[in-house]
Order: structure tokens, then C-alpha cells, then sequence
């Protein structure tokens, strides 16, 4: 089943009243499709991080509240405190986590400045990937100046706000609103106490470098002697020395692809300061940040890492970098850690990534790529990693989903007097397990293969059956559920005029969405077929019989589904739909059947090869 997964993380210019706090964060709750993750609240800081998911529109409606609750209890003319800020609810950014991107998240923060700016009379501006303008981009240009500077930057008409009044409200002061990547809080564990030692590699893996040493830098580079600018202007990467800074900035961008002014400005200092100071070298990864800190609690010394593009760089490739950096300097690194929430897809990612360098293959159930890559990132080392608490986007099956019963259990329920579950499910359940056998097939041949391409290519029909089987695994319920939303209309009342009118069109809605989903269940399972006959053409010959079966319950799906999408056309008054779904099944059901009886003969005569060999 499909889901539409985001986060919001809310800054709120309160971090010491917990009152207050709990009043925001009701706020939230009171929302029903969204789920409250974490609340950080700072002393020092004055400021209280919250973080929670849901769908799109209940995490939208969920903001609005928080910030209007926030309004109306934070007076910013009273707020001190150490973290910038310049309003009550001081940033508020999306971010995409499963079943949307980048695009949906400005779409809502377009929505919710709108509404903020109209209904709340804030000031907004919206920032990073909601960005009007270059140079709203960063949140530190929209915050410049923070709450005392706003009276100044409101009359700038560089600064006019994206959506609400171009004036001074000292209680509320303004928001920045916005759309970013998932930022991963991430520990890499080494087997020492010295922070010095972790330093020393996280300045190699961050985005900003270090500053470049000669001398004793092995094994550890931070006990070398500094280089700096002082007659001619130096490349950190090699033996390149010019007077000039453009020559420089060029040399850097077409040997070594980067632009040495962009990165000294990431280390604090500009064009016209850098004669003097440290030659810089960049880091091995762009959108990491790095320290090295001891932690007391652990005994141990950890890279403490923040990647805000896990796309670009996702924590398993640090990982394995960091683990060569270790090695080189005697060092271990013990595990890893997720600090917060991890993305669905990052953990996803790092489970193939090492299943693949086992070449073993990824099309496999995705909570095993999710085991693979807690064992592999070493994620329990120092403290539990629960995978249903820290993974994020992660899908859930309902405790009374069909799918979620026992085999006894769903097939004494489809037994029983209640039309549903009915033929549409077990259509579903069929076109599953024809998927399920053929990626078990593709499986088994893997340790067959002769070459790399014949075992990518046993790989790649395991994971396409993977993905049908999840989806058709997710049709079992779906089917059900469209049959009880028919049912539902035909309970509505029919009175009046009008209400035989609401309930007519009601009904004729239920019964083309009853029609949708078996249809598709169809077309999935016909997708299985295919994969089953090509399985059955050049998979392992000792499990040509089980492709045989996985061919013959695809097709009993695709059946199955047809057979529901036909019986559910009686009542459409849609003649064209109508048509158009009949001629599609007719399509449907003619290819499966050729395919499938090619199939078997492939089955029979691999079989009957067996016999005659042996």
C-alpha cells in the first residue's frame, strides 16, 4: 500500500516553560493522522525542537495549529536566549520522507505561509528549497538581524515577506517557512577514549576539511606542522602555488572540481582574509558536517556526523570510509548510531549496498535488507536500535489486516457468511504467492550464475517480484476495503430528491473504485506471470517446477482479478468505462493464457530434460 510520508520540525522560541511547551505540542496531537515524534526542549537556548510525521494534509493543518498556539502564547518582546531567532515560531521546514518529494514540500510551505501570513497576520519568508529568490535560500540571510533587526528589515523592500503584512508585530515577530532534505543525526563508535582521534577523522570526512599539514601526519594528521598563505596563495590538494586568488580558484575548479573561495567561505573566512590564514583542503563528502566528541555515557570517543542530503551522501559510504580512515590510524570503528530518525529508503539503501558486496542478491523481503544493514552499520552497538522506533517511512501492516492474519485465520475468514473478504482478495493472495515463488526461483539461481551479467539479471526479476508481491500483499486489504466503501453508499439515505442524487453518484463511485482495484490486481498479477515465464526459461532447473506453480497462481490472479472487475460493470451506467473495462480484461486474460500455456510447456520439457539426464 502506498504512503505519503512527511515531517515537519518546528522551532519554537520557548525551551524553559514546559507548560507552554505541552500547550504546542496538544496543538499537534490534536491532529488524527499525525504522529508526534520528539520534543527537545533548550534551556540555554531558549527554544524547543519538535518533530512529527503524518500525510501531507494532516501535518499541514497540524503546523497551522502549532504556530497559531504559539502566537498566542510566546511573546518574543520578553524571549532571550542563545540560538538566533526572530519569531515565535522561528522556522518551520518540510521535509519528504516516503511517497513524496521535494516539489509536494514547497507546495505545502507555499500553503502554510499562505495561510499563516492571511489567517495569523505573521510576516513569512520562505527559505531553502521554497525559496523565492537565491537569496532567501539560506536561513541564516533570512534570520540575519533576528527579532531586534526586524523593524529594519520589514521597511527593506529587498525584505518584503513572501506571504502576510509587511509590518512589525513585536509579540509574534515573524517565521521562516520552508522545504529541506531529511537531516540524519548520525555517531560513527571508535574503540579509544581519545577525542583527538575521532576529530582527526571527522575533519577528513566533512564537507569543510582542515587545515592542510606537512611533516609527522601519519598515522595521525593533526600532529603535522600548519601551512599557510603567506607569499603566494597555495592548493591544499597539491604542489600549485600562484599569486593570484582567481588563478587559484581556477586551478581548484578544473583539476579537482571544486572552488576553493566556496569552501574557505564554509570555514568562516572570505576572499579578501584568506592571505595569512590556513590552506584549507576539502572533506571526502558534500552535506556532511563532522566533530569529534568523547562521551562519558559510552566510554568512548564517536564521529558525531549530521548529513542533510542522504541521497548525496548516505551514512553507510561514510561509514565505510570512516572505516578504512580507523584502520589507518590503529583504530577500530565498533558500530554506529541513529540519533533520532533514519528514512526508510537510507536504511534501505545501505541494506542492498551490503548484500550486493556479499553478492547476494537484493530482491528479497525489505525487512531483511533492514536486518542486513543493522548488522552491517553495527547500529546496536551502543544502544538498542529498535527498527519499528527509528526507521521512518517505514511500512506498516495493521494489526486486523487480512494480510496480517495467519493462513488458517485468512482462509476461515473467507469461509465465512460475510462477502468480504471474497474473490477479490484471494485473486490478490494468488497473484502474491505466483510473485513470491518466482523471486525464490531468481534467488536460487543467484548461486548458479556464470558471470556478473546472469546473476543481475536473476537479481533483477527478484527485486520487480519483490515489488509486485509487496504491492499485491497490499491489494488483499485494498480489495476488502473498496467492497465495504460500496457497501457504505448503498446504506446512505434516500429520502429526498437530493439524497437519492448524493447517494446515486455515491454509489456509482464505489462501484468504478471496486472495479479499480481488482483490475489492478490483474494487471499485477500479470506482471508476475511474465517474470515466472522468463524464470522458468533460464532459472535454476531443479526449481523449474516451483516457476511452473508461480506461473499457474499468477494466472489464477489475474483470473481472479478479471473475473471481479466484470461482475462489480452490472450497475456502472458509464457505457464507455464500461466498455473500456471489458475490452481490457478480454486483452488481459488472452495474452495470460498464451503466456502461461508457453510456460508450462518450458516446465515440462525442462523436467523431462532432468529425467533424461539422469
Amino acid at each position: 500500500m502506498s504512503v505519503k510520508i512527511v515531517e515537519c520540525v518546528p522551532n519554537f522560541s520557548e525551551g524553559r516553560d514546559m507548560k507552554v511547551i505541552e500547550q504546542i505540542t496538544d496543538a499537534i496531537k490534536s491532529v488524527s493522522d499525525v504522529e508526534l515524534k520528539d520534543v527537545d526542549p533548550g534551556y540555554a537556548t531558549n527554544r524547543t525542537v519538535v518533530t512529527f510525521i503524518g500525510t501531507p494534509e494532516g501535518v499541514l493543518e497540524a503546523a497551522f495549529r502549532a504556530i497559531k498556539k504559539a502566537s498566542e502564547l510566546i511573546d518574543m518582546s520578553k524571549h532571550h536566549g542563545a540560538h538566533p531567532r526572530f519569531g515565535a515560531t522561528d522556522v518551520c521546514p518540510f521535509v519528504p520522507v516516503e511517497g513524496v518529494d521535494m516539489d509536494d514540500c514547497v507546495e505545502l510551505a507555499k500553503k502554510l505561509g499562505r495561510r499563516v501570513g492571511e489567517e495569523l497576520g505573521i510576516p513569512v519568508y520562505l527559505y531553502e528549497y521554497a525559496a523565492q529568490s537565491e537569496e532567501r535560500r539560506n536561513l541564516a540571510m533570512v534570520r540575519k538581524g533576528e527579532y531586534e533587526g526586524l523593524p529594519e528589515k520589514l521597511a527593506d523592500p529587498r525584505w518584503k515577506p513572501d506571504f502576510g503584512p509587511v509590518k512589525f508585530n513585536p509579540k509574534t515577530g515573524a517565521i521562516a517557512i520552508g522545504a529541506r532534505e531529511f537531516l540524519i543525526a548520525y555517531n560513527i563508535t571508535l574503540n579509544t577514549d581519545e577525542k583527538r582521534y575521532a576529530t582527526d577523522i571527522a575533519f577528513e570526512l566533512r564537507e569543510k576539511g582542515r587545515a592542510v599539514r606537512t611533516g609527522n601526519i601519519e598515522p595521525f594528521y593533526f600532529r603535522g606542522k600548519l601551512v599557510k598563505h603567506r607569499d603566494k596563495y597555495l592548493c591544499g590538494e597539491c604542489d600549485f602555488s600562484t599569486d593570484e586568488l582567481d588563478e587559484l580558484e581556477k586551478h581548484t575548479k578544473n583539476v579537482h572540481g571544486y572552488s576553493v573561495i566556496e569552501l574557505m567561505r564554509l570555514n568562516n573566512i572570505e576572499p579578501h582574509e584568506i592571505m595569512g590564514r590556513s590552506v584549507r583542503k576539502r572533506g571526502m563528502f558534500t552535506h556532511c558536517k563532522a566533530i569529534g566528541w568523547y562521551v562519558k555515557e559510552y566510554g568512548r570517543a564517536q564521529i558525531s556526523i549530521n548529513l542533510t542530503n542522504y541521497k548525496i551522501t548516505p551514512p553507510h559510504i561514510v561509514l565505510e570510509a570512516a572505516r578504512e580512515l580507523a584502520a589507518r590510524r590503529g583504530l577500530v570503528v565498533t558500530g554506529s548510531e541513529i540519533v533520532g530518525l533514519v528514512p526508510y529508503q537510507a536504511m534501505l539503501m545501505a541494506g542492498k549496498y551490503y548484500l550486493e558486496k556479499q553478492r547476494k542478491s537484493t530482491g528479497v523481503p525489505p525487512q531483511d535488507i533492514i536486518k542486513t544493514a543493522i548488522y552491517s552499520m553495527g547500529l546496536n552497538d551502543v544502544a538498542p536500535f529498535d527498527p519499528e522506533e527509528k526507521i521512518i517511512g517505514m511500512p506498516k501492516i495493521p494489526k486486523d489486516a487480512l494480510v496480517s492474519m495467519t493462513t488458517k485465520e485468512f482462509i476461515d475468514e473467507v469461509s465465512r457468511s460475510s462477502p468480504a473478504p471474497g474473490g477479490g482478495s484471494v485473486a490478490a493472495l494468488s497473484g502474491a504467492l505466483g510473485a513470491a515463488l518466482t523471486s525464490m526461483v531468481a534467488n536460487l539461481t543467484t548461486d548458479k550464475a556464470q558471470t556478473k551479467e546472469e546473476f543481475a539479471t536473476f537479481v533483477e526479476i527478484a527485486q520487480k517480484a519483490q515489488t509486485i508481491k509487496e504491492k499485491l500483499c497490499a491489494a488483499v486489504d485494498e480489495d476488502t476495503q473498496a467492497f465495504n466503501d460500496y457497501l457504505e453508499a448503498m446504506r446512505l439515505p434516500k429520502k429526498t430528491e437530493e439524497e437519492r442524487r448524493a447517494r446515486d453518484e455515491a454509489i456509482q463511485r464505489g462501484l468504478k473504485n471496486a472495479v479499480k482495484v481488482p483490475l489492478n490486481t490483474a494487471k499485477l498479477s500479470f506482471d508476475a506471470l511474465e517474470l515466472a515465464a522468463k524464470i522458468a526459461e533460464i532459472g535454476n532447473r531443479a526449481s523449474v517446477s516451483d516457476a511452473g506453480v508461480g506461473a499457474q497462481t499468477a494466472f489464477s490472479g489475474i483470473v481472479g482479478g478479471t473475473l471481479n472487475v466484470l461482475i462489480n460493470l452490472g450497475d456502472i451506467t458509464d457505457e464507455k468505462f464500461v466498455g473500456d473495462m471489458k475490452s481490457e480484461c478480454e486483452k488481459i486474460l488472452s495474452e495470460a493464457r498464451k503466456i502461461l500455456d508457453d510456460t508450462l510447456e518450458v516446465v515440462k520439457r525442462r523436467i523431462e530434460e532432468m529425467w533424461n539426464k539422469n
